[in-house]
């Protein structure tokens, strides 16, 4: 079986003999249609959708033979058109916007054999070539552009003021480019727009029709992506393969791979996607690593969660309006939306008596690789972490409080002066606090939870083992007597009473001097 990794080309995949996920029955019934946008996250199959559109509008019938739309479409009209990648922009190139969208409308004239319409104003280019092309063809025109939010978002929160500039040119350039769209919607035939926001607060589409946002349609939730039953239909060889290069059975092979890869959701059907990207290379290589995350985190998330104030990690396992997440604005106070809209959150529940969506992890690939690169963020340089964490696991299944103690002790003592706040009681508190909590959860095969809410309380942080429960309070430049008590007199520990599995309060006090542990108190819960 030949793997589609790093292939876009819907041509080159068909022709070369790749296997393909076999989505054309939804092709030709958003083919049906006008204009459109859809939101996906990165290497979920974007780019390939465009360019099975563009070879379906172009009547290449011979790349569809054997799938489902042979079955659908028997006309195989071919019509003009017309693709904007804009993955091709480079923000660091002076007026590379601008230059390709010409390049596009000049290759166009080109084909047709219409002459060069000499203007700097690409929108009135692009408006006047629309309806000439139209002439030219007698078949009104396709317009299909992917990622077409990459010139903004490699420009947002780089804190260069010259990125800022160009941040506004480009932002008013698209905003005229799209305007054209409705002036000469009578030539259009079809028009697609892909990527991973929808700048909808931001007067992108003012002068533009508004598409049909399919994002979280349940008609087109597997458009991208894989399903369980596309999995198992289609790749039954390859898990059976790699069943047997991990040594378990292929039910665990597959329950392996729903565990890391698994878990969007694109509507409130909440119908399993699995990110393709990742699935297909787990099967390719027969083993499982972080492939999707290990690709490469988009630089605008960093430099938002590098400039955030919020605990990321809270936001999960809330309730949410859609508009609190689907809408994005480009602000870091409130990065939800980019989370979401990137795929490191996603619905996991709906409440249908409220209309609130639940939002968490989709699967343990994007749960850990996350945790990673905030703890690398926020601690300010990259740790080679796995032989601590290790050490940590291990002290923390065998009850060994105080080797875990001396673990953390040293990581923090570890971490650099100026990483540290200084500004007031509350940031420094918080620093130790989220600092311990990352460090816990990057182990991750334990439950943990942080800030939790309880019947008089919040527990600064509760860990779960199989066999103990860990209940920690953190004070700073306090006294672990202080946080023992807090403990106690608060009931944080009552919620287990019940509970078989041996549990132990820890209270914990951090020098805001040192920058370390100061004091370290246990009590085991009787």
């Amino acid at each position: 079986m030949k793997y589609p990794i790093g292939i876009q080309s819907f041509e080159t995949l068909r022709k070369d003999g790749y296997v393909y996920v076999d989505k054309t029955d939804l092709v030709y019934k958003l083919a049906q249609g006008h204009v459109y946008f859809l939101s996906r996250p990165r290497r979920f199959g974007k780019s390939l959708l465009v360019s099975t559109l563009k070879a379906y509008f172009e009547g290449r019938k011979d790349l569809f033979k054997g799938l489902m739309i042979g079955f659908l479409e028997n006309k195989w009209t071919e019509y003009p058109v017309l693709v904007f990648d804009f993955n091709a922009i480079d923000k660091d190139v002076p007026n590379s916007l601008i230059n390709y969208i010409n390049q596009v409308l000049s290759e166009t004239e080109a084909k047709y054999n219409l002459p060069c319409f000499d203007t700097q104003d690409i929108s009135l280019r692009f408006r006047t070539l629309i309806p000439r092309v139209h002439e030219a063809t007698g078949k009104r025109v396709v317009v299909l552009i992917d990622e077409y939010d990459k010139p903004l978002l490699d420009l947002l929160e780089t804190g260069n003021p010259d990125d800022d500039k160009k941040l506004s040119v480009n932002r008013q350039l698209l905003k005229n480019f799209f305007s054209v769209f409705k002036s000469v919607d009578d030539h259009l035939r079809f028009v697609m727009l892909t990527g991973i926001t929808k700048f909808s607060q931001v007067s992108m589409f003012s002068g533009f029709n508004q598409p049909d946002d399919i994002s979280f349609e349940e008609d087109y939730e597997a458009l991208c992506g894989i399903t369980q039953i596309e999995l198992e239909a289609v790749f039954d060889e390859s898990i059976q393969e790699l069943s047997a290069s991990l040594h378990v059975s292929q039910e665990e092979a597959l329950a392996l791979l729903k565990q890391n890869y698994d878990g969007y959701h694109f509507s409130t059907r909440m119908t399993d996607v699995y990110n393709p990207f990742s699935v297909i290379n787990a099967l390719k290589k027969r083993n499982l690593e972080d492939y999707w995350f290990a690709s490469g985190t988009p630089s605008y998330l960093v430099r938002l969660l590098g400039n955030t104030p919020e605990d990321v990690m809270s936001y999960t396992n809330r309730g949410y309006t859609r508009d609190m997440f689907v809408n994005y604005k480009a602000d870091s106070s409130k990065p939800l939306p980019m989370l979401f809209q990137a795929g490191y959150l996603t619905i996991k529940g709906y409440d249908k008596d409220f209309n609130t969506y639940r939002l968490d992890f989709p699967n343990k690939e994007v749960k850990q690789g996350l945790i990673t690169l905030l703890a690398n963020n926020y601690l300010g340089q990259e740790y080679e972490m796995t032989s601590t964490l290790v050490s940590i696991v291990r002290a923390l299944r065998d009850g060994d409080l105080e080797q875990v103690r001396k673990l953390f002790t040293g990581f923090l003592a570890e971490t650099p002066y100026s990483m540290r706040p200084k500004k007031d009681q509350k940031d420094r508190e918080l620093y130790f606090h989220y600092t311990f909590y990352l460090l816990m959860r990057l182990i991750s095969c334990y439950t943990v939870y942080t800030e939790k809410q309880l019947s008089e309380g919040r527990a600064d942080c509760i860990i779960e083992t199989p066999k103990y429960v860990y209940i920690f309070e953190f004070k700073l430049d306090g006294t672990a007597d202080e946080a023992l008590q807090q403990i106690n007199e608060r009931g944080y520990a009552r919620a287990y009473e019940a509970d078989a599995r041996a549990q132990y309060i820890i209270g914990a006090s951090f020098s805001s001097k040192t920058g370390t542990i100061e004091e370290w108190k246990i009590e085991q819960n009787e």
